[in-house]
Parts: structure tokens; C-alpha cells; sequence
């Protein structure tokens, strides 16, 4: 301390000086908070005014998009609908489609009248027809509405819709007589193209028709066409672009009035023909090399080797599988590739498409109608089969497409040309199938000679339950069972009326929405325990959620 002293009194200045120094130091750190403080707080002001300013920006666009800027309407599907046409006869061609793109599927028919609906008010004579003529029409899901109509030809020999390819557009194919091919825009109902054909005398078309992959390089699908005559079937290959003939008309040998399926095995599509007594099989490219005189070179239209061992080349009988007296074939699809289904007049076998051989068989005879798919089990694809047991009598099994085990089946009356049955994908992972027919309660022998027409639900929840739907009297034309939007609004549509060949009278399409029908059902007991109420069963199969599978 005294030496601080003593400096202090010799240097007095320097020590003022120090102080200085120090003073403006401080000063100088505090002005650099200040100014560090003062950045601070202006970032602050502006990280808050952004924020607020985002805030605003959202609350602007919320408010816009909920009040200002309309939702698009969804359309609102009516629970049943009907249309009705006088002095018409209707052909059994029944086609759901989404035609007005309002992801609400649309009902497409044919009809044979002189004058069309009263909602476009459209004759033969528009088009050069005799009248009376055919007319297609497209009527709205939602409510009935006729979307479009035009008169086509003047008979209908088949009509197919859902061709994605068809003139650049998707459309319906109608062949018609005179003999002619019509390529329809399905959302509009124009012409897309027309072509004159030549398919002989007494001729049969087979049916489907078959879509192929493009053969002539124009971009656009392309079609192949079968018709018989006697012993033969004629092989007709029409451009999808313009419906032009792709080289000339081939001829195909059969033994006996012939159907077909398309099958494709691995990368290859082959053309299954069966008769009462064979089966034969025709490479798409075999019959496209017979038509053109040319190897078709397009990758992926090959010839499988599995298969050209087992086709005898002089004949084409495929001769593993040219069991006789074939009734149906039916394509079932399996877990690499499509097997096939044969059914004979007394079994039922399902084939390995890959090599050809046999996966089970089944005693049943008699079937009626051809195979329909469904599920029993969650996943587990299922075959149904609907088989003649007596004179106005027949018995519906539900087959396991895996085993050839029955799961379930029931025995109904049944009058002639009854309706197939149909099935509906439910979330559960399983069907709802739809069945007609007449139950006849176990001790009740009295049979009338003509069964009712009553449709009944089953669904595998309940296998001691059917729901009896509605009782139908009208003659039934066309019956068909389908979502007609995604994973929702189950509905069936029915076209009733006389039918060409008869005489004209009163024409009807019905779209029915199921729960309707469901909530007003009568429940039958197949056997004696009742496990649930009659009302909870109807309540539970109403809330029931269907399932569109890809």
C-alpha cells in the first residue's frame, strides 16, 4: 500500500489515465451490449411479425377453402331408382360402368323399341334404321338419369362394355345385324367407328369377346372375334384404332358346338376351345401367323413350352385335359399364375395351367351355370356351383378353391333360366353371396310347378341364416350384384321385360340399394337353433361394411 501511495503521488497523471482507460473500456462493453441488446430486440420484433404474419396467412387460406371456395358436390346416390319403357323387349346384356366419370358406377343396356326414352326423344329413323330397332342407353347410378342413348342397329347379336382401348377411348363394342361391328364411346355414346363384316350364314358369335395385346403397332389394343358355323370357327382379328380387319379370316376345326376361354400362362395367351367330347388350344401367335402369313415378333407373345408339349399340332387337342362331355371352363386364379377349372357332367377338377396336371377333383353333376368366385374364409378364394338335383330343383355349393372341400350348400326349387348368383367383398375379408331360388322348409313336400323367384343373402357369419331379400315374379332378363362406389353403396340392378322374339310390353331396369332390402328382410333358419335374435341378425348384416378388391 505504500508503494501504491508513493506511485500515486510522483506519477498523479498516470494514474488518471489508467482510469480513463478503464472508464472507456467499460464504456465501450457497455455500448456494445447495448447495441448486441438493441439487434436483439429488433430480430425478436421481427421473428414475432412473421409469426403473425404466417398465422394470418393460414387463418386466410382455412377461411377460404371453408367458405369461400366451393367443395366439389359429391353426388347423392339415391337408394333406389327405376325406369320403365313401353312397348319394348330388352336384351340380356347388363354392363356397370362409371360412364359420367363421377366415381358413381352407371348402368348400360340394350333395348328394341321404336322410339327411344322421352329424355332425348330419339327414333330409328335418326340413324337410317327400320323401326323398331336396338337402342343403348346409359342410365346414372346415382338417380336413373338417362346419361345418353342412341339407336345402334337393328338386332343386337352382343354387347360389350369396359374395353379401355376402344377407338383411343374406353367404349362399348356392339355386334349387330346387319352384320356389323359398332365401336361406342362409353361417356358419350359416339360412334367411335363402324365396320361391315361378312360372317356367313347360321352363324353363333362366342362370347366374350377377346382383347389382345396390340398385333399392327398402332399404340391401341386390338381385338380377336370367334364365330361358329356347324364344325367350324371362323378367327377374325379387328384392329382396336379404326376396327379394320388384320389380315385375312382364319378357319379352326372343332368336333361339336364349341365355347373358349383365354388363358395366359407366363407371357403367353392361348385360346382354349371345348366341345361335349375335346378341348383344344391355339397360340395367340399360331392364329395371328394363320391370318397374316406373318411370325408375329412382339415381346411377351410367345408360345409356352409346357404347353406346345401337351397340344397335339395335327389336331390341337390338348390332350391331357380332353376329359369329354365338358360342360364349363373356367379360369381361377392361383398363387403365380391362372389355374383352370373343368367341369364335366359328372365332376369337377381344377388344373395346374403351368404343367397340366390335375390339383383335386369333385363329385358333382349336372352344373348349370358357369362357376362363380367368392369367399368363404377371409382370403380363401372359393368357387360357387350351382348343380341340377331334380325337375325344378337344384343345390348351390360354396368349394374351396384350394382343396375342393365343400364349405357350405344348400338345396332350393328353382324355375328355368334363373338368375346366376353374385357375390360382394365385405371388410371382413370375405363375401356376401347373393342367391336365387325358392327354400323349401324341411316337411313341407307341396312344390308348385313354377318355383317363385326370391332372392336370398348369405353371408358366412351366419351359416344357419338366409335373409329372403324380395320375391319377383316379373321375367327377370339380367341380374347383377355390384359396388357401385368404392368400398361402398352396395346395390343390385334387375332388367325385367319380354325379351326379343316376344311381344313387346313394359321394360324395366331397378337399381336397389342392399341394406334396403336387408332392414326389410324375412330371416330363415336353415336348421332348428337360433343363436341370435331375428332383429339382431338383421341389424348386424345391415351395419355390415363392403370392400372393393383390387
Amino acid at each position: 500500500m505504500d508503494n501504491k501511495d508513493s506511485e500515486a503521488e510522483i506519477h498523479p497523471l498516470k494514474t488518471e489515465d489508467v482510469k480513463a482507460q478503464e472508464n472507456h473500456e467499460n464504456s465501450v462493453e457497455r455500448r456494445i451490449i447495448i447495441k448486441q441488446s438493441s439487434q436483439l430486440s429488433r430480430l425478436s420484433r421481427w421473428r414475432t411479425a412473421a409469426f403473425f404474419v404466417s398465422l394470418f396467412l393460414c387463418l386466410i387460406i382455412v377461411f377460404a377453402f371453408s367458405f369461400i371456395i366451393p367443395c366439389p358436390e359429391r353426388p347423392v346416390s339415391e337408394r333406389t331408382w327405376l325406369r320403365n319403357y313401353d312397348s319394348a323387349v330388352a336384351y340380356p346384356f347388363l354392363a356397370i360402368q362409371d360412364v359420367n366419370e363421377d366415381k358413381v358406377q352407371d348402368v348400360i343396356f340394350a333395348f328394341k323399341a321404336s322410339n327411344g326414352s322421352s329424355s332425348f326423344n330419339s327414333s330409328c329413323l335418326d340413324e337410317g334404321l327400320p323401326s323398331p330397332c336396338a337402342f343403348i342407353t346409359a342410365l346414372s347410378g346415382t338417380n336413373g338419369r338417362v346419361l345418353w342413348e342412341r339407336p345402334a342397329a337393328t338386332e343386337v347379336e352382343w354387347m360389350q362394355c369396359g374395353i379401355k382401348q376402344l377407338g383411343g377411348a374406353p367404349g362399348c363394342l356392339l355386334v349387330g345385324q346387319p352384320v356389323s361391328l359398332t365401336a361406342v364411346d362409353q361417356q358419350t355414346g359416339e360412334v367411335q367407328w363402324k365396320q361391315s363384316d361378312d360372317f356367313g350364314a347360321n352363324y353363333t358369335v362366342l362370347t366374350p369377346l377377346s382383347v389382345i395385346p396390340d398385333v399392327d403397332g398402332d399404340g391401341v389394343q386390338d381385338l380377336i372375334i370367334f364365330i361358329a358355323t356347324g364344325d367350324k370357327i371362323k378367327t377374325f382379328i379387328h384392329s382396336g384404332k379404326n376396327g379394320k380387319q388384320i389380315g385375312s379370316t382364319g378357319s379352326l376345326s372343332v368336333d361339336g358346338e364349341a365355347r373358349y376361354v383365354m388363358l395366359s400362362p407366363g407371357s403367353s395367351h392361348y385360346f382354349l376351345f371345348y366341345t361335349a367330347n375335346s378341348l383344344y388350344a391355339y397360340s395367340l401367335k399360331d392364329l395371328y401367323s394363320a391370318a397374316t402369313g406373318m411370325e408375329i415378333k412382339l415381346p411377351g407373345l410367345g408360345q409356352d413350352p409346357q404347353w406346345e408339349k401337351n397340344i397335339d399340332h395335327t389336331t390341337h387337342r390338348l390332350t391331357p385335359l380332353s376329359t369329354g362331355d365338358i360342360r364349363y371352363l373356367a379360369k381361377i386364379p392361383g398363387r403365380s399364375r391362372e389355374n383352370i377349372l373343368v367341369v364335366n357332367s359328372e365332376e369337377a377338377m381344377l388344373i395346374n395351367a403351368q404343367n397340366l396336371q390335375t390339383l383335386w377333383t369333385l363329385n358333382v353333376s349336372r352344373v348349370m351355370s358357369e362357376p362363380l368366385l367368392g369367399y368363404y374364409k377371409p382370403d380363401v378364394l372359393d368357387v360357387v356351383l350351382e348343380s341340377e338335383i331334380g325337375p325344378n330343383r337344384k343345390k348351390v355349393m360354396i368349394v374351396e378353391g384350394g382343396s375342393g372341400a365343400v364349405q357350405w350348400d344348400l338345396k332350393l326349387n328353382s324355375r328355368a333360366k334363373s338368375p346366376r348368383p353374385a357375390t360382394l367383398s365385405t371388410a371382413d375379408h370375405r363375401s356376401t353371396f347373393l342367391i336365387w331360388g325358392e327354400y323349401q322348409v324341411a316337411g313341407n313336400e307341396t312344390m308348385s310347378a313354377a318355383p317363385l323367384q326370391k332372392l336370398y343373402l348369405f353371408h358366412p357369419s351366419y351359416t344357419n341364416v338366409l335373409l329372403e331379400l324380395r320375391n319377383s315374379t316379373d321375367q327377370i332378363i339380367a341380374f347383377n350384384a355390384t359396388l357401385f362406389e368404392r368400398s361402398r353403396h352396395a346395390c343390385y340392378v334387375l332388367l325385367r321385360g319380354p325379351q326379343p322374339g316376344e311381344e313387346p310390353g313394359l321394360v324395366s331396369v331397378m337399381k336397389r340399394k342392399l341394406k334396403e332390402d336387408v332392414s326389410e328382410s324375412r330371416v330363415i333358419w336353415l336348421s332348428q337353433v337360433a343363436v341370435d335374435s331375428e332383429q339382431y341378425i338383421r341389424d348386424r348384416l345391415y351395419r355390415m361394411r363392403f370392400h372393393s378388391r383390387v
